[in-house]
């Protein structure tokens, strides 16, 4: 536990890159898939992501709108267009200011949540970041332990295949060892009678001595 708490602060005031922006986070998980707890954490920063998107977009929108309405209350008060005077100027006045107004409100709204996203994606990515460094870490050590496992397994593999192929060759040696005795002792012409009554015995390792 202190180990993670002095890693929490190293990490403080440092940027981080945001995970799940960046594709080879995703190639982390693409063999098994990525664990449910940091799936969740995923949606909640992509939903943090989405939302500021969101609110930019519409800031921006609203901005654009207000400069139109503020031109349109100047050039009502300046009196610029016929159209405008009158009833019918002053209840666009008085509507265009009300608009503004609502304006005002919606963008201090958006300003405010827009100041709190960031700390939001910020918490949220440094503890997906580390959940992934977790895992990671603990899919590392289950790699290199499988790894180990299968040199070991490959190094025990190696030694029974030395001991295997000297001791096909042993007996091999002693198999034509003992055939050519027995085509010492009983001659060509009786071996080729016990050879056919044993012809189950496959000879074609036999290297025979007829002389």
């Amino acid at each position: 536990m202190a180990e993670k708490k002095d890693f929490e602060v190293f990490l403080q005031g440092r940027k981080l890159p945001v995970c799940v922006l960046d594709e080879k986070w995703h190639k982390l998980f693409a063999i098994k898939g990525k664990p449910d707890h940091i799936a969740v954490l995923e949606e909640r920063l992509n939903g943090f992501l989405q939302r500021q998107g969101e609110l930019t977009t519409e800031s921006r929108d609203l901005k654009k709108l207000k400069g139109r309405l503020m031109k349109n209350i100047v050039e009502n008060m300046d009196g610029t267009h016929a159209e405008n005077e009158g009833n019918i100027s002053s209840k666009k006045l008085e509507e265009d200011k009300r608009l503004i107004e609502e304006i005002n409100e919606k963008l201090a709204d958006n300003d405010d949540e827009l100041l709190e996203l960031p700390r939001q994606i910020d918490g949220t990515n440094k503890e997906l970041m580390l959940l992934t460094v977790e895992y990671c870490y603990e899919k590392l050590r289950i790699n290199l332990a499988e790894a180990r496992e299968i040199t070991d397994w490959i190094t025990q593999v190696r030694i029974d295949l030395k001991k295997n192929i000297i001791k096909k060759q042993n007996r091999e040696i002693n198999t034509r060892q003992i055939y050519a005795y027995m085509h010492d002792i009983f001659g060509a012409d009786m071996m080729d009678v016990f050879d056919l009554d044993n012809d189950d015995v496959d000879m074609s390792i036999i290297e025979t001595t007829q002389g």
